[in-house]
């Protein structure tokens, strides 16, 4: 069965995570991704043996997760960008692609010949996608950035941490992440765009816009409304019922009651707190909001009184909104993870049976699959020049040994 983007042709000029995740994910719907990576080296991401000092290629021979993930469903080929003959070959790829993708500085792109304005005469219905860090404009537009960069000056680190102490960085690049979702969100937008226009268009993005986007409410409260973001200490929480509570087993409950007032009554009644139903204290949601420090601490006895299992068990049975505090171990064997196919079971050439995080969006007649591990430097680069660009084998013979591939 094939994706919903069979047929799409993806030149994939990327490196490190936020353009090829947004590759990988247009892989994982069918695109026929093309990573082009220099001849000597390839992706630096090939590298990367360790994040935030955690060791993620340790017996797994020249092969490591990062890369893996984040490279899926792609084939590789080498060239040597420096040379018209390598520069040529891009050009010809760029001539029959739907998608081009980017995440090089400005000035390197237009030395090598693969500016927009080059590549849209080549093919003006070419996609091209610019991702940088700091957007395409203003003071910092050719200004080098990474994930960590983003997130400090885009305000998110400032929102995790409690006021006094050390900052606190997440891992897992979550600014790139978030960039290669709103690539590929501005990627399928100009294909429609195209579909019913007929020329392409560049398309740019950036790890601080796709923070921009992530913290939307944050900023807009702040701007329309001077209501500024602060760290929310759960002691002070305004709702209780918007809180975490730790249960006698020592897991977290989060409750997620977003409109308490109906929902007050039945949760005492749960809670065994019937007493406190109309006291005035707590008999609203303004009440409770002025008296929520006093009200947490006799949740926190209560929540303490009994194992997590058995307050979902309760919570559900008189739907009161909830979840389980996971740790990212667990969330990868939930079953609600599994049944969604948020993870997925993936046969791996070399590493035989294994599991790989699945897929964000579902769709009916044409689902996402993982149709190829990450290639391995240069692995198909004879069958790319032969089976899309027509050159013979004695021409792929010639560009070995002039050292362009």
């Amino acid at each position: 069965m094939s994706g919903v983007l069979d047929g799409v042709m993806v030149i994939d000029w990327t490196q490190w995570q936020q353009a090829p995740v947004c590759s990988a994910i247009l892989g994982d719907m069918g695109a026929n991704v093309i990573k082009v990576e220099e001849r000597v080296g390839g992706d630096p991401g090939r590298g990367m043996m360790r994040v935030a000092g955690a060791m993620i290629a340790d017996d797994l021979g020249q092969r490591n997760l990062y890369f893996e993930m984040i490279n899926r469903n792609k084939r590789s080929i080498t060239l040597d960008l420096k040379k018209d003959k390598g520069r040529k070959i891009i050009h010809q790829l760029a001539e029959r692609a739907d998608v081009f993708i980017h995440n090089f500085r400005t000035g390197t792109v237009e030395k090598l010949g693969l500016d927009y304005q080059t590549l849209a005469k080549l093919n003006p219905r070419i996609i091209y996608s610019n991702c940088s860090g700091w957007g395409p404009k203003g003071p910092d537009k050719d200004a080098t950035s990474f994930d960590f960069a983003a997130l400090a000056r885009s305000g998110f680190l400032s929102m995790i941490t409690e006021p006094g102490t050390d900052l606190w960085y997440p891992q897992g690049g979550l600014a790139d992440q978030m960039g290669a979702i709103t690539t590929t969100v501005g990627v399928l937008g100009a294909l429609v765009a195209r579909n019913r226009e007929g020329v392409g268009q560049r398309v740019d993005t950036s790890i601080l816009g796709g923070m921009s986007f992530l913290l939307e409410l944050n900023i807009g409260f702040w701007m329309m409304g001077s209501v500024p973001t602060t760290w929310q200490s759960r002691k002070k929480a305004g709702n209780p019922l918007w809180n975490y509570y730790r249960c006698s087993d020592g897991r977290w409950i989060a409750m997620t009651v977003l409109t308490p007032d109906p929902h007050w009554p039945v949760f005492c009644r749960v809670m065994g707190i019937e007493d406190l139903e109309k006291d005035p204290r707590f008999d609203s949601m303004a009440s409770r909001s002025v008296n929520c420090g006093e009200l947490i601490d006799i949740l926190d006895g209560k929540f303490a009184a009994k194992p997590s299992q058995e307050w979902a068990r309760l919570l559900r049975e008189n739907d009161l909104t909830f979840s389980w505090v996971n740790t990212v171990e667990e969330f990868a064997d939930d079953p609600q993870t599994l049944a969604n196919d948020y993870v997925v079971d993936y046969e791996h050439p070399a590493w035989g049976k294994t599991r790989m995080p699945g897929f964000c969006v579902g769709f009916d007649r044409t689902p996402c699959s993982i149709s190829r591990p990450a290639p391995e430097l240069g692995q198909h680069t004879e069958e790319i020049l032969v089976d899309v660009l027509s050159y013979s084998w004695d021409e792929v013979a010639a560009l070995k040994e002039e050292e362009v591939i």
